[in-house]
């Protein structure tokens, strides 16, 4: 990841205030105010770091949505390191097909194009990928930011469409999946939500609700199926810098990075290991929970 040092003289910085465009600081050496540079290309992040943990995933096949770029991606990543094969579901086939390509040296990694928010190509999408063999772990990550607004200045058709993708998508993964997790006695099912379903952002409405609602489903839904093998539960990660910022005004930016007690944004690896632990077998007596990644902001 990009380092965190005064691009004159090379000390450390202070005051960081960072956003997708740029990162504002203080230089601790000489006060010289600098603007270290922009995340600029997301081909050349690095989404995970040499893993300090070693999670073991071999043997078990996942569905990551939203696998190919961002929080996704560093999910892939991290599942294939720990000996997991991937079938990446993405709306951009010529991306996940890229990303798979770029990964097949880690692991067993397919591409597969879908729209998570129509159930029939989710149907679709899911038997395409148990061609290749049993799907053991569900990771729901697709999602969109949606625009920034008042929620009495909010597009009707821009909220359904949040909701569709973010909140829509998420029942219908796991109303496909879950039968066959049944049948087999085992699964693992990882939702992504936000720390917005939690506390709300301003001019956010359709993004906060469709998270919330994530937190919801997956408290149901792991109830229903305790006892029989298959875990569920998702995380309330904070902003990464990620593609998703290219929705949101920077002023929305700024509000989220003030609201962190670290000073700073999630990194996409921090979020990938805590799904890879949720998606082993030593998250056995875990269930419907709400995992918070917040940096202190959420404590709850």
């Amino acid at each position: 990841m990009q380092s965190m040092r005064c691009n004159r003289c090379g000390d450390g910085v202070r005051g960081i205030r960072a956003g997708f465009r740029g990162i504002r600081a203080k230089c601790a050496g000489s006060g010289n105010s600098v603007v270290l540079p922009a995340l600029s290309s997301l081909r050349r992040l690095h989404y995970n770091r040499p893993m300090a943990n070693t999670i073991d995933l071999k043997t078990r096949r996942a569905i990551v949505t939203g696998g190919a770029q961002g929080l996704g991606r560093a999910i892939t990543e991290r599942l294939l390191d720990s000996g997991a094969g991937v079938e990446i579901w993405d709306l951009d086939v010529k991306l996940a097909q890229s990303t798979a390509a770029e990964l097949r040296g880690r692991g067993s990694v397919d591409a597969v194009k879908v729209d998570v928010s129509s159930p029939a190509d989710v149907e679709r999408a899911f038997a395409e990928s148990l061609a290749r063999g049993p799907v053991d772990i569900l990771v729901n990550n697709a999602g969109i930011a949606g625009v920034n607004k008042k929620t009495w200045e909010y597009p009707i058709e821009e909220f359904q469409r949040v909701i569709a993708i973010d909140l829509m998508s998420v029942f219908y993964c796991c109303r496909t999946v879950v039968p066959k997790m049944l049948e087999r006695g085992y699964g693992r099912i990882v939702n992504i939500a936000s720390v917005a379903g939690k506390d709300g952002n301003p001019n956010a409405p359709a993004y906060s609700s469709a998270k919330a609602g994530v937190i919801a489903l997956t408290k149901s839904l792991g109830k229903e199926t305790a006892g029989t093998g298959v875990i569920v539960n998702c995380v309330t990660p904070a902003a990464a810098r990620t593609a998703i910022f290219d929705q949101m005004s920077q002023q929305h930016i700024d509000y989220m990075l003030s609201k962190i007690p670290m000073a700073r944004f999630l990194e996409p690896h921090e979020l990938a290991a805590m799904v890879a632990w949720l998606c082993s077998e030593d998250c056995s007596f875990s269930t419907g929970g709400v995992f918070d990644i917040s940096g202190g902001r959420s404590t709850y």
